[in-house]
């Protein structure tokens, strides 16, 4: 009798700890994403305009990647517009800018019937991106953002340096990050699972 009250009492315990660190796992989410999350319904808005709303997790999780929602700038929106970084001092033009940029970004992969990691890494090494992805084969890579990105070096190796910098893990791909996608589309996964939404719809692949 007292074994099994110990072991009942012992798995009233192990669940009572499981529990405890489940809800402070997702407390510590929940505080790690505040800045962005509190951009969330302007991003879901301006995304329903354009019938995109099922992308909000993936918006969130691109602007997670760019500032963590910090700054002016949060979806680092200022070089879509040809302007130098950091041009943009307002959040909200910032988001209507990002998710413009995202839009532009997303119905031209569309149309050019190239996969949505292609559309994602696009925001980040531009546009032209979709058109260097189709021509090989369709769907991005690491590799082919590499190879993307040293073309970009080359037409001007005095800009994309990585301030010379060989230890940072993208040197000689300083044109962008080829990572970039793979990063975005890991964050987005914690705004669909871990990170309650209000609007919470998963985006179409």
């Amino acid at each position: 009798m007292k074994k099994n009250r110990m072991w009942k009492f012992i798995k009233r315990l192990l669940l009572f700890t499981l529990l405890m660190s489940i809800i402070g796992l997702f407390a510590i989410y929940r505080y790690y994403f505040q800045d962005v999350l509190k951009y969330e319904t302007q991003v879901y808005t301006e995304l329903k305009a354009s019938n995109l709303e099922e992308y909000t997790p993936l918006l969130l999780g691109l602007m997670m990647q760019e500032t963590k929602g910090k700054g002016k700038d949060p979806m680092q929106a200022s070089e879509s517009l040809g302007l130098a970084k950091d041009s943009i001092h307002d959040t909200s033009k910032s988001i209507q800018q990002g998710v413009s940029h995202f839009k532009d970004v997303y119905s031209y992969g569309k149309k050019q019937g190239v996969d949505l990691q292609t559309i994602i890494q696009s925001y980040n090494m531009g546009i032209a991106y979709i058109d260097f992805v189709k021509t090989h084969g369709g769907k991005h890579s690491d590799q082919l953002a590499k190879t993307y990105s040293l073309s970009m070096v080359e037409t001007n190796p005095e800009l994309y340096t990585c301030n010379n910098n060989k230890k940072n893990f993208r040197y000689p791909y300083c044109y962008g990050d080829f990572t970039y996608s793979q990063k975005v589309m890991k964050k987005t996964k914690y705004f669909e699972v871990l990170v309650p939404l209000k609007h919470n719809i998963v985006g179409k692949p």
